[in-house]
């Protein structure tokens, strides 16, 4: 009767035992909470939301991109004559928003917009159309069901250091460890962060942590503090040196050096032999990136006919780059300071959008320069009828550019900033990393809401199911130590009879 007895108590507490590690251990129900940037580029404007737990909120590598929509038509900028029209052309991406957020936390889900170097070009060209453009998409923003933060232009600098900040938190540098991890972690002998090379229409930037950044350029030095480390980052944005306007510089530039000849036909070695193109002057050289090259000319329209040369692409290209002057220790292009590059470095954006077109962003074994510089000289050499057959899909317009685009990122990445056969696999395109896109746009966000802690979160040493586990384990082998113990001091008549 006695043991019966035992048995059932002990049953119970066992019972009891699980019962109460379940519950109190029970994964609390998912409360996620969600973000929304609009990424205002010069050539069309992108909608990204993010998710991330709120219970983990300060936590490394927990918001995760959801959802992206490219809006429909030009980048804001475009709007420049019709200003009222750029904020009703975000329409249809907030309502795509509105589906995928719940709608009880439409509210409290904060909105921003971020415009670049396109819009920097309009406020220069124009100040009160840019500032009508920003108007009319802070009206739309403000009457959708979201908490508006604000839509402003930011800089370039900014551009490039959030860009930095998105690929590094995607990537886990930043997470903080300790113990013995951390231990293993210093014993390895890789670079802390990768820098970051950022390629638009209107602009490019590089970011990146330099051990040799010296101070004779303070204006190119940003100082962060994340997950509980000084970061001192060098970064740079060259306006009018993103591929649409670069290519326009160049166009001027070539204009220009047909002057003692003005003719309406321009050959052009960065175009496929076969494509033809038509340029209206006026509207040429209104834009900032062009308008110092203005020069009278004896017709209103200009005839870019391809010659499909990269060799004499690359030349005419190299003319952007002013490498004749140097007042720092060491310089990229135009006078501007360059600290020796170090690291890896994530390249996205166009980078990635051109080299992916070309099928040279190969991972984890990258393409050498040479593999690379060939590639894209047979691209070009290609006539533009074979290649609008192979590409039928793709737009003309990018479809044509394709091969300049090519031509100008080695140059870029060569002439402009010391890329060379030996360090030129320490570049890496990227497109997404994870779920997300590589850009500044998450990076953006994580800085306007805090969510960049300075250490990791304390965690529980053991998952929720180990704990139970462990438990249950216990239990038992607590009730199997009372049973035996009970057994050995009251030992029961049929065990005395079998010893006798």
């Amino acid at each position: 009767t006695i043991l019966l007895i035992l048995g059932f108590l002990s049953t119970l507490a066992v019972i009891a035992l699980i019962a109460v590690a379940v519950t109190q251990n029970q994964p609390l129900p998912k409360n996620i909470k969600y973000g929304i940037v609009l990424d205002a580029g010069s050539s069309h404007t992108n909608l990204y939301v993010y998710e991330w737990p709120a219970e983990k909120e300060n936590d490394t590598g927990v918001v995760k991109q959801v959802e992206v929509c490219k809006v429909e038509g030009p980048g804001i900028s475009g709007y420049s004559h019709a200003t009222e029209k750029a904020g009703p052309s975000l329409a249809q991406c907030l309502q795509q928003a509105k589906e995928v957020i719940p709608s009880a936390q439409h509210k409290e889900t904060p909105v921003y917009l971020g415009a670049t170097a396109g819009m920097r070009l309009l406020r220069l060209q124009n100040e009160s159309a840019a500032d009508k453009v920003l108007s009319s998409v802070g009206n739309t923003l403000r009457s959708a069901p979201f908490s508006f933060q604000g839509a402003r232009i930011i800089t370039g600098q900014e551009e490039g250091a959030y860009g930095w900040i998105t690929i590094n938190y995607l990537l886990g540098n930043f997470k903080q460890v300790s113990g013995w991890k951390k231990l293993l972690l210093s014993l390895k002998s890789l670079s802390e962060t990768s820098g970051a090379l950022d390629l638009g229409g209107a602009s490019t930037q590089i970011t990146f942590v330099s051990k040799d950044l010296s101070s004779e350029s303070p204006e190119n030095q940003l100082y962060f503090r994340l997950y509980g480390k000084d970061y001192q980052v060098y970064t740079h944005s060259f306006l009018c040196y993103g591929k649409d306007q670069a290519l326009q510089q160049k166009l001027a530039m070539d204009l220009q050096a047909s002057a003692s000849t003005p003719n309406s036909d321009l050959p052009d070695p960065c175009f496929h032999r076969g494509y033809e193109r038509t340029i209206n002057i006026s509207e040429f050289f209104k834009n900032p990136c062009t308008s110092d090259k203005k020069k009278q000319l004896p017709f209103s329209l200009l005839y870019i006919k391809g010659e499909g040369d990269y060799q004499k692409c690359r030349e005419n290209i190299q003319k952007l780059f002013n490498k004749s002057s140097c007042p720092y220790s060491s310089c990229s292009f135009n006078g501007i300071y360059l600290p020796p590059l170090q690291g890896d470095f994530g390249a996205f954006s166009a980078f990635y959008f051109v080299m992916n077109f070309l099928n040279l962003t190969s991972e984890p074994n990258p393409f050498t320069l040479n593999k690379v510089t060939s590639t894209i000289e047979s691209f070009c050499a290609q006539p533009w009828q074979e290649v609008k057959t192979a590409y039928h899909h793709i737009k003309e317009k990018y479809l044509s550019e394709y091969c300049f685009s090519g031509a100008y990122i080695l140059s870029l990445l060569e002439n402009g900033y010391g890329f060379t056969e030996n360090n030129w696999q320490m570049i890496h395109f990227l497109g997404k990393i994870g779920s997300s896109d590589a850009g500044w746009t998450l990076g953006y966000m994580l800085n306007l809401t805090n969510m960049i802690p300075a250490e990791e979160p304390a965690r529980p040493p053991l998952s929720h199911g180990s704990y139970v586990g462990l438990m249950v384990l216990c239990s038992l082998v607590l009730v199997s130590v009372l049973l035996l113990a009970w057994l050995l001091f009251h030992k029961p008549k049929c065990l005395q009879k079998g010893i006798v």
